[in-house]
């Protein structure tokens, strides 16, 4: 995968088969504007359509992690002299889609929260399968802070999945800081390490999931959020058995067993 810099965000091979995004705008925390938040989509069609991909490490430059929208735009949407209201749907839509596009990819994403992860931060660290957190990581559901709703980009969806709803309502309708290691006790990321050993873990977390079948993996993925959605115990089983019959065909289940038997056999 070829590297990519830009004012916003950068693309790179943190190892054989594994790739880092950064968000790159540390003067602002990493704050997302629009201009940004384009080229996050157009590096994660890069990554999606990398075959020698197998996992994505998610992080921000610098001290913050994500510190949301750039309030700086909060005045104007680009295209308003057409329509006011038809422009800020356009970029509500633009950013919410950083979290089905994250949802999306092939490869699991781990979130390497190394700073505050305001609003639409939150939305992105939620968006991935895994996250883990530095100490000096804190969350919060911003938006309510400055007047909207904090049900977006996801939050609403994710959050109580994550925490369950009575912690996910508590963070959304008075946006308190969660300062990392609740996060870690009340679920919302899955381990507090020390800040210089973040990208280390991420990594040997990356790289574990990458040692295994690149399929296995990646249905791993889909069937897991599927089954988040599904309306039944019944529903998710008939999605599984599909997936594992799916799954043999690859011939990986084969090899595993041939593999193992033989080292058995070695070891006899």
């Amino acid at each position: 995968m070829p590297e990519a810099t830009s004012p916003g965000a950068s693309l790179e091979r943190a190892a054989e088969g594994i790739a880092l995004l950064r968000l790159s705008r540390p003067a602002r925390l990493n704050a997302l504007d629009d201009q940004a938040v384009r080229l996050i989509g157009e590096l994660l069609d890069r990554v999606d359509d990398d075959d020698g991909c197998r996992v994505l490490i998610v992080t921000g430059e610098g001290r913050g992690f994500c510190a949301g929208f750039d309030l700086s735009m909060a005045g104007d949407a680009p295209g308003s002299e057409h329509g006011e209201t038809q422009a800020w749907m356009k970029r509500q839509e633009l950013f919410a889609g950083l979290v089905t596009r994250l949802r999306g990819l092939r490869q699991p994403v781990i979130a390497a929260v190394n700073g505050p992860a305001n609003g639409a931060g939150l939305g992105i660290a939620l968006a991935a399968e895994i996250r883990i957190a530095a100490k000096s990581a804190s969350f919060n559901a911003a938006f309510v802070k400055v007047g909207m709703s904090s049900c977006d980009i996801g939050v609403s969806w994710l959050l109580p999945r994550a925490v369950g709803s009575s912690r996910s309502f508590e963070m959304m309708l008075t946006g308190r800081i969660v300062q990392s290691e609740e996060a870690a006790r009340i679920g919302l990321v899955s381990e507090v390490v020390e800040d210089d050993a973040l990208m280390p873990r991420a990594l040997e977390m990356a790289q574990s999931i990458a040692a295994n079948s690149a399929f296995a993996v990646w249905m791993t993925k889909r069937g897991g959020w599927a089954n988040l959605e599904s309306a039944s115990l019944a529903a998710a089983i008939e999605l599984e058995n599909r997936t594992q019959i799916l799954a043999r065909s690859t011939g990986d289940l084969q090899r595993a067993a041939q593999a193992l038997l033989s080292r058995r056999k070695a070891g006899a």
